[in-house]
C-alpha cells in the first residue's frame, strides 16, 4: 500500500486512488452540514465550533453565496474552499457578463465537480479535502435544487442530505423523517436533522434559508435558540403524549 498512496495519479492493484480516499477521510472529520429542499424553501444547516472568547465570529462564515440565487455549504479543510468559493464565484460572474443569463444550480455544481475532479488526475497537486453541499433556485423555472459534490469529483442532486461528521446517522433521521415540506417545516426538519449530532443551541449551529423572492438569509443565533425550543417543546409534548395512556392503564 505504501507506494500506492503517495502518488494522486497512481491506482493500487484493487483499483483504488489512496489520496481521494484521504481526502474523504478529511471531509468525514470534518463540521457535519445538512441540506433540506422544500416545496418553497431551501436550508443549510452547519456545526458551529465554538469561537474563542476575543475572535469575531461574523468573520467565520460556513454558508456563503455563490451568486444571488445559490449557495453553498462545506465540509472538511475550510482552506481548500475558500479557494473552490472563489473559482466557482467568478464563474458564476463570468457566465452572466458572456451568456447574459445568471448560472442554473446544475451548471455550477457541474464546475465545481469538474474542478475536484480535475486535481485527483493530475500530477504535482492534491484533492480538495471538502465536500459540499450547494442550493439554489432555478433562473428560469423558480424550481429548488440541492446537490452534493465531493473530493472524488462525483456530484448527485438529493431532496435532503448531510456531509461531515456523523453525515450517516444523519442521513438515516433524514430517511425516516423527511416529506415533502415548505416554509418553516422545512428549516424545523433541518435544525432537528442537526440536532441528532449537535448539542442544541444557536452558539453550536449556523442556518441559512433560501426562497425564491428573498434570497439566502443567515438566521440570527437568537432566532436558531427560539426555533430550538419550539423543537424541545414539541419532543417533550410527544413523550408526554406517549408516556400518557400507560399510566391511565395501570
Amino acid at each position: 500500500m505504501a507506494r500506492y498512496d503517495r502518488a494522486i495519479t497512481v491506482f493500487s492493484p484493487d483499483g483504488h486512488l489512496f489520496q481521494v480516499e484521504y481526502a474523504l477521510e478529511a471531509v468525514r472529520k470534518g463540521n457535519a452540514a445538512v441540506g433540506v429542499r422544500g416545496t418553497d424553501t431551501i436550508v443549510l444547516a452547519v456545526e458551529k465550533k465554538s469561537a474563542p472568547k476575543l475572535q469575531d465570529s461574523r468573520s467565520v462564515r460556513k454558508i456563503v453565496n455563490l451568486d444571488d440565487h445559490i449557495a453553498l455549504a462545506c465540509a472538511g479543510l475550510k482552506a481548500d474552499a475558500r479557494v473552490l468559493i472563489n473559482k466557482a464565484r467568478i464563474e458564476c460572474q463570468s457566465h452572466k457578463l458572456t451568456i447574459e443569463d445568471p448560472v442554473t444550480v446544475e451548471y455550477i455544481t457541474r464546475y465545481i465537480a469538474g474542478l475536484q475532479q480535475k486535481y485527483t488526475q493530475s500530477g504535482g497537486v492534491r484533492p480538495f479535502g471538502l465536500s459540499t453541499l450547494i442550493i439554489g433556485f432555478d433562473p428560469h423555472t423558480g424550481t429548488p435544487s440541492l446537490y452534493q459534490t465531493d473530493p472524488s469529483g462525483t456530484f448527485s442532486a438529493w431532496k435532503a442530505n448531510a456531509t461531515g461528521r456523523n453525515s450517516n446517522s444523519i442521513r438515516e433521521f433524514l430517511e425516516k423523517n423527511y416529506k415533502e415540506t415548505s416554509g418553516q417545516e422545512t428549516l424545523k426538519l433541518a435544525i432537528r436533522a442537526l440536532l441528532e449530532v449537535v448539542e442544541s443551541g444557536g452558539k453550536n449551529i449556523e442556518v441559512a434559508v433560501m426562497t425564491k423572492e428573498h434570497g439566502l438569509h443567515q438566521l440570527e443565533e437568537a432566532e436558531i435558540d427560539a426555533i430550538v425550543a419550539e423543537i424541545e417543546a414539541e419532543k417533550a409534548a410527544a413523550e408526554a403524549a406517549k408516556k400518557g395512556p400507560s399510566t391511565k392503564e395501570t
